[in-house]
């Protein structure tokens, strides 16, 4: 096994653990916050994909799926094209909302695709190539596509906490 296919494997995870996070989420579930502080599953979503597509499309020279694939009117935020969520407050995760987990699925699965026919294409050399000189030491391809991997499966592992919670919640209220 080498090192593109290790690196397939963990973001074919990823896509399991999406699936698992969001599937038979009603919109209300998706958007429910255990605190007023606290990130929805939809965002947690939402902003893992939007990390995901923005990383990866800077590393490839290739457009975000969010702009390239519509995606961004499909979701129709009043938050500028290219966010992704990083730094946001409370007012701006409220603002991501979606009528339901599909779309954010299927948005995840079309920048999972991106990911993987990038990583499947890459030879052994290309692991190593510098794609951000704004860091000490610069960050190479490598460290930029397991950072991303590694913030999203934090991302995904709290989106499957806040759907527990929200599920139990639910739960209690019914009994």
């Amino acid at each position: 096994m080498d090192a593109k296919d290790v690196l397939g494997d963990a973001y074919g995870r990823i896509k399991e653990e999406v699936h698992a996070a969001v599937d038979g989420l009603s919109p209300a579930d998706l958007h429910a916050r255990p605190a007023p502080d606290a990130n929805s599953v939809a965002w947690l979503v939402w902003h893992l994909t939007r990390v995901q597509d923005d990383h990866v499309a800077d590393a490839s020279g290739l457009d975000q799926v969010w702009l390239s694939q519509g995606w961004e009117k499909r979701f129709g935020l009043t938050l500028p094209s290219r966010d992704t969520g990083y730094g946001h407050g409370p007012a701006q995760v409220a603002k991501v909302r979606v009528d339901s987990g599909d779309l954010l699925t299927g948005y995840f699965d079309a920048v999972h695709e991106r990911t993987l026919g990038f990583v499947h294409g890459l030879g052994a050399d290309d692991l190593d190539r510098i794609v951000d000189e704004r860091w000490t030491p610069a960050v190479t391809l490598g460290v930029r596509l397991i950072s991303v991997l590694a913030d999203d499966l934090q991302h995904v592992g709290q989106a499957a906490y806040v759907r527990g919670l929200v599920r139990g919640q639910r739960e209690d209220a019914d009994a």
